[in-house]
């Protein structure tokens, strides 16, 4: 049996759940409570010593940590729907969308959270290794992610989907993305209403709901 290492409230994890259930990937889920700390307890650094979730026991026994290697194992192993693209165009363009949601906008979040919220003193930095904060980077942060924000908006004008004409894992990261930024107090106005009526189209997905 596939197994899920999760955290409800998290936003990486989020993104696995999303996949597995677009893919009708039958699992089993363990929650990290990543408040307090259990990602790095020695327990979990015995299961992924990345200290990170979400991570992935394929039911051959492999562990996969990170969502990269999780989406291309999934869809290698469950092809249908295929949510990494078709063809080769579709293969690109779905790839360089799901690069820049995730450098432009969960980069983004994660550097403006990390770097000013008190629980993250000294946790910059998902992992094992304790960084220290920088506030100019949240800053930073905030200021990447409201340009994101305009950019998304003007990719998605005419558009039901982010890449290649069909659902395809840059949506589920985008969702997430447009999601977690309430964390840092930022969220879609009337200002992007082609991000807005999108975000709302994919509601209606019963995933999205995870």
């Amino acid at each position: 049996m596939i197994t899920l290492y999760d955290c409800a409230t998290a936003p990486s994890p989020r993104r696995a759940r999303i996949l597995l259930a677009e893919k009708g990937v039958v699992h089993e889920t363990v929650q990290v409570d990543l408040r307090q700390g259990e990602q790095l307890s020695e327990a979990y650094r015995r299961i992924n010593p990345q200290c990170t979730v979400p991570a992935l026991r394929t039911d051959e026994g492999l562990l996969l940590t990170d969502n990269a290697a999780i989406a291309a194992y999934l869809e290698a192993r469950f092809p249908e729907p295929a949510l990494l693209g078709s063809t080769p165009a579709e293969k690109a363009e779905i790839a360089s969308w799901q690069w820049r949601i995730e450098f432009e906008g969960l980069m983004a979040i994660a550097e403006a959270m990390r770097n000013s919220a008190p629980a993250m003193a000294n946790r910059a930095l998902p992992g094992p290794v304790d960084y220290a904060q920088i506030p100019a980077l949240a800053q930073r942060g905030l200021a990447r992610l409201q340009q994101f924000f305009v950019e998304l908006d003007a990719r998605l004008q005419g558009r039901d989907f982010i890449a290649a004409e069909r659902f395809s894992i840059a949506d589920i990261t985008a969702v997430v993305a447009v999601d977690f930024a309430r964390v840092v107090r930022v969220k879609p106005g009337e200002q992007h209403p082609h991000l807005l009526r999108w975000r709302q189209a994919m509601a209606l997905r019963p995933a999205m709901a995870l």
